[in-house]
């Protein structure tokens, strides 16, 4: 993999010093520089002509940095990459900003992951990688350059099947929009337990910001009942859900979400006694944990986006 370059922005590098060693290749150098007015500079420090560069960066909020900075930082990386003759330049991109603003949801609304999509071709990526994607059609249709997806769900199977073999299981959505993503899951985790694993889902109607509806489709009674969604924030929609299972009969409730964009009163959130534990992906470091430090279990991604970036670079195919 001589002709292979990864680098990692900013507070990212964490993560990329786990890709790194999963890939068996090192971090390329780069420097990153701040000037007044809140512009800033990012370039490489090595020769990328002619080969497959690889820009790690997880476009989430964090305190100091919104996601706009960290997008724009990418952006103009992959564009000097790209102005220094890269051969090919991929965007590896854990957790994607706007990707839930995929559709109108009311009159005149932007349709944001399409036009994030139209800023990374405009600057020449080659390439976006991405892990659990809010609409995974939509991000696949928003792109004109290649689009790739991975899929947390075997690291969250692989994890929570050993706890769940001597037990009946049941797994939830937390809303009907979750459904599918409840049902892979469901059926991954199936064939880990070599047994069947009901399904079930919370209803949820939101209207002006308030959250209503007390459905429960599916039996959980007599159930570790897993919670499964794509993205935690304020934590309440996971809480709602871990209480109405219990309400109606769980044993215990468990929780796996691909991302922690954790916002304020998660940590009360998830803090709660319902939720018994609360696995999630280190696509976004959870940030502000006091009361829920202990609940919350991080699932190292380092070695699925190493591999990714293994296969990519071979030519070979992530499915």
């Amino acid at each position: 993999m001589s002709d292979l370059l990864l680098f990692a922005l900013g507070s990212t590098r964490p993560l990329g010093e786990g890709v790194s060693r999963a890939l068996g290749a090192p971090l390329a150098a780069h420097e990153e520089r701040e000037f007044e007015w809140g512009q800033h500079k990012a370039r490489p420090l090595v020769n990328v002509r002619g080969r497959d560069a690889y820009v790690l960066h997880s476009l989430h909020g964090e305190p100091g940095q919104s996601a706009n900075d960290k997008l724009c930082r990418l952006l103009f990386f992959v564009g000097a990459l790209r102005d220094a003759g890269a051969g090919q330049v991929t965007a590896v991109v854990p957790f994607l900003c706007y990707s839930r603003k995929d559709r109108r949801t009311k009159p005149r609304d932007p349709v944001t992951t399409r036009y994030v999509a139209a800023l990374f071709e405009a600057v020449g990526t080659d390439r976006v990688v991405t892990v659990d994607v809010h609409n995974l059609a939509a991000y696949q249709n928003a792109f004109r350059c290649r689009a790739e997806h991975l899929e947390g769900r075997p690291l969250f199977v692989e994890r929570l099947a050993p706890g769940l073999r001597e037990q009946e299981v049941v797994v939830v959505s937390p809303d009907a929009g979750g459904v599918h993503r409840a049902e892979a899951f469901r059926a991954s985790l199936a064939r880990a337990l070599g047994r069947p694993v009901e399904l079930a889902f919370v209803e949820k109607r939101r209207s002006e910001g308030v959250v209503s509806g007390d459905l429960l489709a599916g039996d959980v009674r007599g159930r570790a009942a897993v919670v499964v969604d794509d993205m935690i924030s304020s934590g309440t929609t996971t809480l709602r859900a871990a209480r109405r299972c219990l309400d109606a009969g769980a044993t215990r409730v468990l929780a796996a979400a691909s991302h922690a964009v954790f916002t304020p009163g998660a940590d009360e959130a998830l803090a709660d006694p319902a939720l018994e534990r609360v696995l999630v992906l280190g696509t976004a470091p959870p940030q502000g944990l006091v009361a829920a430090r202990d609940k919350v279990e991080v699932l190292d991604v380092a070695p699925l986006l190493g591999e990714a970036v293994r296969r990519l670079h071979e030519g070979g195919s992530l499915v």
